[in-house]
């Protein structure tokens, strides 16, 4: 699988909180981070609404990519 870096900015007492639970699941951060990542996508693929809202949303942006010609 192809890994993707990136950064991410967060308030240092979240920063501090996350790196203290971490440790003590013996688990690096980033993990730790994937992991939560992991479940919020998991918990939207599965809410009706939130698909709703995205299906919205694809609607939109493929209306836009009409207008600009690339997309039929």
């Amino acid at each position: 699988m192809t890994q993707i870096a990136t950064s991410l900015r967060m308030p240092e007492s979240l920063a501090m909180r996350l790196g203290a639970i971490a440790r003590t699941d013996g688990i690096p951060m980033s993990e730790f981070v994937r992991e939560a990542i992991e479940k919020q996508i998991a918990e939207r693929l599965s809410d009706e609404g939130f698909k709703e809202r995205l299906k919205k949303r694809i609607d939109e942006d493929r209306e836009v990519w009409r207008e600009l010609g690339v997309e039929d």
